[in-house]
């Protein structure tokens, strides 16, 4: 299964998730962001590769709404509600990615 994270500058946050979930279960695991200042900037062909795509916040959805229209039609969008609180791989947030990401997903301990 092919998730991919989105968060705003994809250097916390979707990072995170990345280097937490990839190779996990099988899952192949790539992250981005919405905003100009990204690490790696979401492209539809970010959107196109995956199967499920968990955002941070509910301002991702939409903009990945507004960018991406056509190429979301047949895509799980998953709202995991993080807010942009925390540093790349901290502790709380770690365990806040496993607990949130599980209710769709089998997560590492």
């Amino acid at each position: 299964m092919k998730l991919l994270f989105i968060c705003s500058r994809n250097k916390w946050r979707s990072l995170t998730a990345e280097n937490i979930f990839d190779g996990y279960n099988g899952y192949e695991v790539r992250s981005a962001g919405t905003e100009q200042g990204a690490r790696v900037k979401v492209t539809e062909g970010h959107i196109g590769w995956s199967d499920m795509i968990f955002v941070m916040e509910k301002k991702h959805i939409r903009r990945l709404r507004e960018k991406f229209t056509n190429t979301l039609e047949n895509k799980t969008l998953i709202n995991l509600d993080i807010p942009d609180d925390y540093r790349f791989m901290d502790e709380d947030l770690i365990e806040i990615l496993k607990s949130r990401v599980s209710e769709y997903l089998e997560v590492p301990e």
